[in-house]
């Protein structure tokens, strides 16, 4: 995610760390073409063979509609996605609560914040496909992390570890049936945080629907061109490669988009949501330290 300080409207125009424009400039080599037909303009036109504008006009206005319709699409996924992490870390603060409340006493609720902070990190790794040993190592015993890591789901053999938590609690007579009931309420909406989670990294976007959409997009950037270098002559090149850089950045941005647990400069900063909960369940259990804050790194990029 990217976290920018605020910027005057002129600087920001040739902002580059954050742009698509690093992903994109390959692409942008599609109008090479503008040189092809310059080239060509004097043999096209005594032959009356170069294309007109109007077919391109009526192919532009259908590709950024379908194009609105996938950003679209694909904002949505990443608006989801940030709800359910949001979600997670309230429902983590009001276990903890309801926990120092009916159960302070001992070493409870700093085992059930360990295990609610390890769910967390656990689930960002299980999304992102990285190794959770070094986060469950140091918040769990070693023995239990070596156990879980070699389960297919940690993050829901976690929940389950929570759950069986609060019942010993409940079966200890340390807590009560309507404490246990409003507890559960909590721990099925962390198991609906992960659904939700698995839902949409697990269905992405039809594949057909971007590939056409693609297909289109890079034809109509090639042949545009042909169809422009009639009426602008040697400013082709540069017409051109604006409009191209229009379209292509839409569809960059959206494929970015389309899996927002990633580590990309479009995707959740998945890192410090889990920070956050951390600081915030290690502080209302006191615990100490506090992991420091995480921070954006020097391309203003936050993970």
């Amino acid at each position: 995610m990217i976290v920018r300080p605020p910027q005057h409207w002129f600087v920001r125009l040739f902002t580059w760390h954050g742009s698509v424009m690093p992903q994109i400039l390959f692409r942008l080599l599609l109008n090479g073409m503008s040189l092809v037909a310059l080239a060509l303009y004097p043999w096209l036109s005594q032959h009356s063979a170069h294309l007109t504008l109007p077919p391109f006009s009526l192919l532009g206005i259908a590709i950024a509609i379908f194009l609105g319709f996938r950003n679209n699409a694909s904002y949505s996924r990443y608006v989801e996605a940030r709800k359910i992490w949001g979600s997670m870390m309230i429902t983590s603060r009001s276990l903890i609560r309801q926990t120092l409340c009916a159960v302070n006493e001992g070493q409870s609720p700093k085992l059930a914040a360990n295990l609610l902070i390890a769910y967390a990190w656990t689930l960002k790794h299980s999304l992102r496909g990285s190794s959770a040993r070094q986060d469950l190592s140091r918040l769990i015993d070693p023995l239990e992390a070596e156990a879980l890591l070699a389960r297919q789901s940690m993050a829901n053999m976690l929940l389950v570890k929570v759950g069986q938590f609060y019942a010993g609690l409940l079966r200890q007579g340390k807590l009560s049936e309507l404490n246990y009931r409003n507890i559960d309420e909590n721990l099925n909406e962390l198991s609906r945080c992960l659904g939700g989670c698995e839902r949409i990294a697990n269905t992405p976007v039809p594949f057909a629907y971007s590939l056409i959409l693609q297909r289109t997009v890079y034809l109509f950037c090639t042949l545009l061109p042909l169809a422009l270098v009639a009426d602008l002559h040697w400013l082709t090149p540069f017409v051109s490669v604006f409009i191209s850089y229009t379209f292509l950045s839409w569809d960059a941005v959206a494929e970015e988009m389309e899996h927002p647990f990633g580590e990309g400069a479009n995707n959740l900063a998945l890192d410090a949501i889990c920070t956050g909960i951390e600081r915030n369940l290690l502080e209302m259990t006191d615990q100490s330290p506090l992991p420091p804050l995480k921070q954006v790194d020097r391309y203003y990029n936050l993970t």
